[in-house]
């Protein structure tokens, strides 16, 4: 028996299923069309589902943010990187325990968790690839100066349990709209030249050389040196992606179905999604407000409580009434992703599948859930 979204209990977070196959397919033939090695960032949608899509798409690996996303990813992919720095014992550990069939990677950015990491390493008995992390303008972590990076490239070529594999960077401090971001595009092209020339002189050429943001994402191909991408938050997009021109609004897999359950105050509704469905990150880009309702971009949800989101109805004619179903495009999908067990897939009002956000959390111990259950939200 079909079920459709009016019976749906909410907030959930549904995707659009032609939507998020044309933004997988879309990403996929750019980095085939020029000749760049796609690693998606699997941040945005923690499912292994997804992952595998990916892949069979061609992508060349997956990017990984915590140890829990490297663990349920190895159920499906040969080849990661945990693209963030590997300090702390405990997370050391983890990454040493990862199944030996998986060709691991990290980024770094220090000579003692490097040294750190090395123990590791050994202690697994297996070999982890490293890239230096380079500081190309988010001042967020990489090394600062080409010369640190052959340093830390040098100390890593000396360690058996580790392997050069070359440059890291993330552009997440170019946030302009697309048409307007040819100056910061060529600022981090020059600063990366650099980082690739020291290397190359002192003897060790970075085979692998890493660009990460989905708004940067499509013009990775106009940096000389970058091979591989690692965008993420492309498979659903959001209200942030739109604004800057990275995908257009109709690219928006991913909304938060929410219901009406107050109209009583003059301008203005209230729903069932508050900081719990939609998180509380402004939007990166020029607007305010916390999301935006998919059918009606210009009522924005302007304010939140735990379970409350204000819709502002100044600007719009559309007046909703009690009970009423609304799918709100959020600032910041990666985010409302993390909050949900459970993802529902849709085409128009069917419910057509759905699948467990597997890799959420944190925790290492809890059985990997692969069975699909009921819609439920955190």
């Amino acid at each position: 028996m079909a079920t459709y979204l009016e019976q749906l209990e909410t907030p959930v977070p549904v995707v659009d299923l032609d939507r998020l196959s044309h933004n997988l397919d879309r990403m996929a033939a750019y980095a085939t069309l020029h000749g760049l090695r796609l690693r998606p960032h699997v941040k945005t949608h923690k499912s292994p589902r997804i992952a595998a899509e990916q892949l069979r798409l061609g992508a060349a690996g997956l990017a990984c943010a915590t140890l829990r996303e490297a663990e349920v990813m190895a159920e499906v992919c040969h080849d990661l990187l945990v693209a963030y720095p590997p300090v702390g014992a405990a997370r050391l550990e983890r990454l040493a325990r990862l199944p030996s069939h998986v060709r691991l990677a990290v980024a770094a950015d220090d000579v003692q968790a490097l040294d750190a990491l090395a123990v590791a390493a050994r202690l697994g008995q297996r070999t982890i690839d490293v890239l230096v992390e380079a500081d190309l303008g988010m001042h967020r972590v990489g090394v600062t100066a080409p010369g640190k990076a052959v340093a830390m490239a040098r100390h890593i070529d000396r360690a058996s349990s580790l392997r050069f594999a070359g440059l890291q960077f993330y552009p997440g401090h170019v946030r302009a709209h697309v048409k307007d971001q040819d100056a910061g595009l060529a600022q981090v092209g020059h600063d990366l030249a650099e980082y690739i020339e020291a290397l190359t002189a002192d003897g060790l050429p970075p085979h692998t050389v890493s660009g990460g943001s989905t708004p940067l994402a499509w013009r990775m191909h106009e940096v000389p040196g970058v091979n591989e991408v690692r965008p993420g938050t492309y498979v659903y997009n959001d209200r942030t992606t739109a604004q800057i021109g990275a995908c257009d609004w109709e690219d928006c897999a991913l909304t938060v179905l929410a219901t009406v359950v107050s109209v009583s105050v003059k301008g203005q509704a209230v729903v069932d999604a508050g900081t719990k469905a939609l998180g509380r990150e402004p939007l990166r880009a020029e607007g305010d407000g916390y999301g935006a309702l998919l059918d009606h971009p210009d009522v924005l949800v302007t304010r939140l409580s735990e379970e409350h989101g204000i819709l502002d109805l100044s600007r719009s004619s559309w007046r909703p009434r009690l009970g009423d179903q609304v799918r709100i495009v959020p600032n910041h999908v990666c985010i409302v992703v993390h909050l949900f067990d459970e993802i529902i897939g849709v085409r128009g009002h069917a419910v057509e599948t759905r699948w467990p956000v597997t890799a959420r959390g944190r925790d290492s111990n809890r059985e990997l859930d692969r069975a699909p259950s009921g819609p439920r939200a955190v």
